[in-house]
């Protein structure tokens, strides 16, 4: 047994053999044939595999903690598509390679929408990544070669599924608004994009004030692209709103 252990694991059927003891205990009961026993080890291996990718891409898509969209509130927005949501959490942008830009203000669930997404994508078998805007520009700008840069800018042309969240809290200057611009093109009519922004495109120059490409970089990007806005009141300001209110009861009763 430890001899056809190590070859296994030679192999790469590191599950058969982790696992060598259970599967000739479970062929012996079942009566298997030699080809149903290969089958079964097939089987069992394929499965395996699938489940490691799946902890691969996940470990690798820096998606962090977040809401499942059973929690959403779709009655709370004062205008919102659950149509085009629910389209873009079935993935349907993926296979024409559009993106898809969700533009609300702040607390309205931009980001736990594009965070679905990006899980769902992952679930589907896609690489993805999810980052904020200023992460992806940080990492970006702080390459100290030319060389170093186009490895990063390669990396992220690469993923299957590239979120960015947060376009429009931070203002950057000119060379970050081109080394977004760079990203987008390399990106272009190749592999989507999921944006989330505050500030409606007009808005724009507002976060790269002075940088040329600003209208090269809006066009590129809404050019095949599904654009869902969202209006409302933020969930957090309601949250925040009701919880004061429930101390300053709390504390009535105390007096009381």
């Amino acid at each position: 047994m430890t001899e056809l252990t190590r070859t296994l694991k030679t192999l790469g059927l590191h599950y058969s053999a982790e696992h060598l003891d259970d599967i000739v205990s479970h062929a012996t009961k079942k009566r298997f044939t030699p080809r149903q026993l290969f089958e079964h080890v097939a089987h069992l291996e394929n499965q395996e595999r699938a489940r490691r990718s799946l902890e691969r891409r996940l470990s690798r898509s820096r998606l962090g903690p977040f809401k499942p969209m059973a929690d959403f509130e779709w009655d709370w927005p004062d205008k919102i598509s659950r149509t085009d949501v629910d389209a873009a959490l079935e993935l349907d942008f993926l296979e024409r390679d559009r993106n898809v830009v969700l533009v609300a203000a702040e607390g309205l669930g931009k980001t736990m929408i594009a965070r679905n997404i990006i899980h769902n994508a992952i679930l589907a078998g896609r690489s993805a990544l999810f980052l904020s805007a200023a992460e992806l520009l940080l990492d970006l700008g702080s390459q100290e070669s030319a060389r170093g840069l186009d490895r990063r800018l390669k990396h992220y042309a690469r993923v299957g599924l590239l979120a960015i969240d947060e376009i429009g809290y931070l203002s950057y200057d000119v060379r970050n608004a081109d080394l977004l611009f760079q990203l987008v093109s390399m990106r272009y009519e190749k592999k989507p994009l999921v944006l989330t922004t505050n500030l409606h495109f007009s808005e724009w120059p507002r976060i790269f004030p002075g940088a040329a490409c600003t209208t090269a970089l809006i066009d590129r990007v809404v050019h095949h692209a599904d654009i869902i806005p969202i209006e409302g009141k933020s969930y957090r300001l309601r949250d925040a709103t009701e919880d004061k209110k429930k101390r300053s009861r709390s504390r009535r009763r105390k007096k009381t």
